[in-house]
């Protein structure tokens, strides 16, 4: 098995610790964010940054759907790690400034890919896919905090 990992990134013109405070809304804003690839979601414990606990099934492709159940924490200023008890899959969210009230947000999720032929094809394609639905959510993340 090997590790798969997708990474995105936008320009946000906003300031950091608003777009930071925006991802880390679990029981308000993030639900908005979320492209039509969520669905299900809930929040079953906290609902702000470090020690919610959110639930939602991430369809990535016509046939693949994930059941995620995420821990989220915030192990340093800027960044949140949701890591899921369902799967090897660790999402990481970076928030850091870009110059005068704009700020970089970059977001990584890694987890252990098949094996074989299967894992192939998962280590060429999956970070493609995620990559699009990422973009779609860093656009609506924009909308809403560059208003």
């Amino acid at each position: 098995m090997a590790q798969v990992e997708a990474t995105t990134e936008r320009v946000v013109a906003a300031d950091a610790e608003k777009v930071f405070d925006a991802l880390a809304d679990y029981s308000g804003t993030r639900q908005k964010l979320l492209p039509g690839h969520f669905s299900e979601y809930e929040v079953r414990e906290g609902g702000d940054g470090e020690g919610t606990l959110v639930h939602w099934k991430l369809q990535a492709t016509s046939k693949r759907v994930r059941d995620c159940l995420l821990e989220v924490s915030e192990p340093t200023d800027g960044e949140l790690v949701e890591k899921d008890r369902n799967s090897s899959m660790v999402t990481t969210w970076r928030v850091t400034p870009a110059g005068e009230g704009k700020c970089l947000v970059v977001v990584t999720t890694t987890w252990q890919g098949a094996g074989g032929i299967g894992g192939f094809f998962e280590k060429t394609f999956a970070p493609k896919g995620l990559g699009r639905i990422y973009d779609e959510l860093l656009a609506k993340l924009a909308t809403e905090v560059e208003k």
